[in-house]
């Protein structure tokens, strides 16, 4: 388990920019979430951190979007172990840190593969309780949707994705559309893989996509054309990712 806050323009030293595009000077963004907090797994620590990638794609914007991205993250958490789980050492869990915190976003990342019951039932119930608990604070749910995988294969993306729109349809969030966004990449770029040697994290290229899917869900606006790329993602698959992640939300 770890607890990351980072603050938003040191993101840069993680980014390469697109030769010809920068970043403009600080901006303000009345309106729109300048604190993030992300509740996850591995899903969501992989390749140091989506968070941190957001965080450089809102970097990445003229003038940068000043924002911090915190992120309550354990190995094989589920929203359950999340919601009934206290880190023994401090006695603080990522219910504490949201109903603590003054967060205006929290990124609920479930793994609903990874489920113990091996239904949706666990998911859509902690899922709600989360909801409620980021309404008290007046804070706003986004849901990130992962993807189906080998290991846990009794529920495939169809699945997920139905169980999400359920939760839209009954809470009113929004669900950044992760594992559709991989489905929609591959369909166009099969040579492109997004998820690593294990079959289950992200690759780096999947992680990129699940960064800028979240971003386009958060800010409601296309990554395309901000001059961000990791080390191990080159620009032009940055830029397919960018155009793939804003067309799934458009969706």
């Amino acid at each position: 388990m770890r607890k990351v806050l980072v603050a938003l323009l040191v993101a840069g030293l993680m980014a390469v920019s697109f030769a010809g595009i920068a970043a403009g000077d600080e901006g303000s963004y009345p309106d729109e979430p300048d604190s993030i907090l992300f509740v996850g797994n591995s899903f969501t620590y992989w390749f140091d951190g989506v968070e941190k990638q957001v965080s450089a794609l809102a970097a990445a914007e003229s003038p940068a979007r000043a924002i911090v991205a915190d992120a309550w993250t354990m190995a094989g958490a589920t929203l359950k172990t999340h919601y009934l789980h206290s880190e023994p050492e401090i006695n603080i869990g990522a219910l504490d840190e949201i109903r603590e915190g003054d967060h205006d976003v929290v990124v609920l990342q479930g793994d609903i593969p990874e489920n113990h019951e091996r239904d949706v039932g666990s998911f859509l119930e902690y899922a709600r309780l989360f909801d409620a608990e980021i309404g008290d604070k007046n804070a706003r749910t986004v849901f990130y949707m992962t993807w189906p995988y080998e290991r846990l294969d009794w529920i495939d993306l169809d699945g997920i994705i139905a169980a999400h729109r359920q939760l839209e349809a009954e809470l009113g969030a929004d669900t950044a559309p992760v594992g559709l966004a991989m489905a929609n990449a591959l369909a166009e770029r099969p040579d492109l893989a997004m998820l690593g040697g294990d079959k289950e994290h992200a690759s780096a290229a999947g992680t990129y996509l699940a960064a800028a899917t979240i971003y386009a869900t958060l800010f409601d606006r296309s990554p395309e054309g901000l001059g961000f790329a990791t080390k191990t993602v080159n620009p032009e698959d940055a830029a397919f990712l960018h155009g793939i992640a804003w067309e799934t939300v458009q969706e």
